[in-house]
């Protein structure tokens, strides 16, 4: 017998029948209900994909809204399972909010509607840029709560309690994987690593189509597949390397937070499980999508499948992933899982990363109301500043002092950041020198002043709490914060100072190093005060370089 009140610890498997009708109200847990909440996206991203152009980056948003969902309701599922089958049997007793998903239609079609407007100048751009962005925020906000009531969805980040957190880190993450460093790696790696990896996928797709079709087109030379109705050309960026590294990152991070719940070392072989899984699954979409060309839909397959297919192969794989290595017992280590506690009114780990996190989802929403310049740009520093003067009281327990030692190491560090930049030959900033010119001489200095004091401030704090007060120690420890600031191991250092890197793109080389000696500058007397002087110090000088000598592209 099943209690729906009362669910057993050990009934942790959500119920299999809650599609089921009951009393009139269609009965529907939560895993159906966020896989409604997916599937409404990707019907609704065909039109966007046809009347938005992809160049304002619409879509940024709304797939770090799925990939977020799906990680953070995995990640809550493994560490309190019975409390999320309790809220699973809630829900399937509510109604859908119907209200809610027409104020969602609305807000989606306001947010078509603005993207037809033109670019505007002068005050009333800016105003048309705001209802623009709040329209797409409405419209996923409400989509959510059409689906998972405003109460539930406080109960669920409650029993997500730092969860929601790591989730949003691997999201991001995965995405800024998705569009910087992998594809320069990429390219560079090209006759090594990715030309290979294009003939394996194309090798594949062609092994596939002929088993439904029997005229193939298949030019290896041009990388055609197809038939004479309906071809694409199979580019580097289709192989599959895109997915199987965001894979990579997924597999990595789901590890390292259930280290101490895995049988290692035979949990490690589910990354290379995974990410073959995930390139398989690519070759499988491109096959798809050739097939849904070959059939008439040409537009759809070139550009609503092309575009978030991808997507929803990672998020399925990804659970993939999480099914198998919570319920293999091959892989896993059966322990009793606590209930979350009831308070969580002190939570360190927001502390410490939550001003970082507003950076990035700041610049995921200027980035996306931008056309080459992002003239939203202060809004990264309004959001950051805003979530240090919230923890204010928090940050009062760390140590800010700073010695001399700080600025010579922020010195030293702009020298490194020039002579690596120097060496790639990069060239850029043109946007910025562009977007500035065309702006009032007003907004144009509140845009450099705002600029300039985000990156000797608010950037500084913000990136040493969450990889050098943070990181270092979190890796080492849950319970980061019972040790001493001046502890580290090896490698915790070298994870911190890479995933610093990484978040800087293309010049992730550069970004190491500077992590190296930003936590040498802190680990010299435990103090982040001085982590930040040589970070703040480093930003400053490359603020004033830009400025003096119009090197645009360093920011």
């Amino acid at each position: 017998m099943e209690t729906r009140n009362q669910p057993s610890a050990t009934a942790v498997q959500f119920r299999s029948s809650s599609w089921a009708h009951s009393g009139g109200v269609l009965c529907l847990g939560l895993p159906q209900r966020l896989t409604l909440f997916i599937v409404l996206f990707a019907v609704e991203w065909i039109p966007l994909t046809y009347l938005v152009h992809k160049d304002v980056g619409a879509g940024r948003l709304l797939q770090l809204t799925v990939v977020f969902s799906a990680l953070f309701l995995s990640f809550a599922y493994a560490r309190a399972k019975p409390v999320l089958q309790q809220i699973s049997t809630e829900l399937e007793s509510l109604p859908i909010g119907w209200g809610f998903l027409i104020g969602h239609l609305c807000a989606f079609l306001g947010f078509i509607g603005a993207s037809f407007l033109g670019n505007p100048s002068g005050a009333y751009s800016y105003l048309m840029a705001a209802m623009w962005i709040s329209a797409g925020f409405a419209a996923i906000g409400l989509a959510g709560f059409a689906f998972i009531p405003p109460q539930i969805v406080r109960r669920l980040i409650h029993v997500g309690g730092k969860t929601w957190a790591y989730a949003l880190v691997v999201a991001i993450i995965a995405q800024q994987l998705a569009r910087s460093w992998v594809w320069n790696l990429a390219f560079l790696w090209n006759g090594v690593l990715l030309k290979p990896v294009t003939d394996l996928t194309f090798t594949l797709v062609y092994a596939l189509l002929r088993l439904v079709l029997h005229d193939v087109i298949a030019n290896r030379a041009t990388m055609q597949m197809g038939n004479p109705a309906f071809s694409i050309i199979i580019a580097p960026m289709c192989s599959g390397i895109e997915g199987t590294v965001l894979m990579l990152v997924f597999s990595v991070a789901w590890l390292v937070f259930f280290r101490r719940e895995l049988r290692f070392p035979r949990a490690f072989l589910l990354v290379p499980a995974s990410m073959l899984i995930m390139w398989l699954s690519n070759a499988v979409r491109i096959t798809a999508l050739i097939l849904i060309g070959i059939g008439g839909a040409k537009k759809i397959a070139v550009n609503g499948f092309h575009s978030e297919a991808g997507w929803i192969a990672f998020n399925c794989v990804a659970m993939g992933f999480v099914l198998t290595a919570q319920r293999v017992q091959w892989f896993s280590i059966a322990r009793p899982k606590k209930l979350p506690e009831a308070s969580a009114t002190h939570n360190p780990t927001l502390a410490y990363l939550l001003p970082f996190l507003m950076i990035l989802a700041a610049g995921m929403v200027s980035r996306a109301a931008s056309a080459g310049f992002e003239w939203l740009y202060p809004l990264r520093f309004l959001a950051a500043a805003a979530a240090l003067l919230y923890f204010r009281s928090t940050y009062k327990e760390l140590d800010w002092k700073f010695g001399w030692i700080a600025p010579l190491i922020g010195s030293i560090v702009f020298a490194i950041w020039l002579v690596l930049d120097s060496t790639t030959g990069a060239q850029g900033g043109k946007g910025i020198a562009t977007g500035l010119a065309a702006l009032p001489a007003a907004a144009r200095i509140l845009w450099i002043t705002t600029r300039t004091v985000a990156a000797a401030v608010t950037v500084p704090i913000a990136e040493e709490l969450a990889f050098r007060g943070f990181l270092i120690r979190r890796v080492m420890s849950a319970d980061f914060q019972s040790l001493d600031i001046k502890k580290y191991s090896f490698v915790a250092l070298l994870v911190s100072s890479l995933a610093f890197g990484l978040m800087h793109g293309e010049r992730w080389i550069a970004g190491t190093f500077a992590g190296l000696l930003y936590a040498a500058a802190m680990l010299r007397r435990g103090r982040i005060g001085d982590a930040v002087v040589a970070h703040a110090t480093t930003n400053a000088l490359l603020a004033v370089w830009v400025l003096v000598g119009g090197r645009w592209d360093l920011w």
